[in-house]
């Protein structure tokens, strides 16, 4: 399976605009620039969209985690705050910390932590992040 995105850049580094299109047509000629990046322009950027891909796998992972050992949650509601950082003359994704809210009737905290820590290691976003990852939650 292979999944596709395109960018186009027009201009310069700060002060060029660009948009991002995805094949599957969710984003579709997307603004993203220096300010949706680095300052607070309507847009998007690419760390943003890390941020929501790492959310989305993690919380279907663990989705299938709990599935696997006989549990159906309720909700789960995960954001994910990914940080770029200074490294050298350029910028580097240093980290991604998880923040899940889950309510999964029937399942104690120990076995629940196991599940949620192994799809926090094996979903493929996480995989492919070489940056620091880290989960909090709640259970209710």
């Amino acid at each position: 399976m292979d999944r596709k995105a395109k960018a186009v850049w027009q201009g310069t580094g700060k002060d060029g605009t660009g948009h991002l299109t995805t094949d599957s047509g969710v984003l579709s000629a997307t603004p993203y620039s220096f300010k949706t990046r680095f300052e607070n322009e309507k847009g998007t950027n690419p760390e943003e969209l890390i941020a929501a891909a790492h959310a989305g796998c993690f919380t279907m992972a663990l989705a299938f985690q709990l599935q696997g050992a006989g549990f159906t949650p309720t909700e789960l509601k995960t954001e994910a705050a990914v940080s770029l950082d200074k490294d050298g003359d350029g910028f580097k994704v240093s980290k991604s910390h998880l923040t899940l809210a889950a309510n999964v009737p029937g399942i104690d905290k120990a076995k629940f932590e196991e599940l949620a820590r192994i799809a926090e290691k094996n979903c493929p976003i996480s995989k492919v992040l070489n940056a620091e990852i880290s989960l909090d939650f709640t259970l209710a």
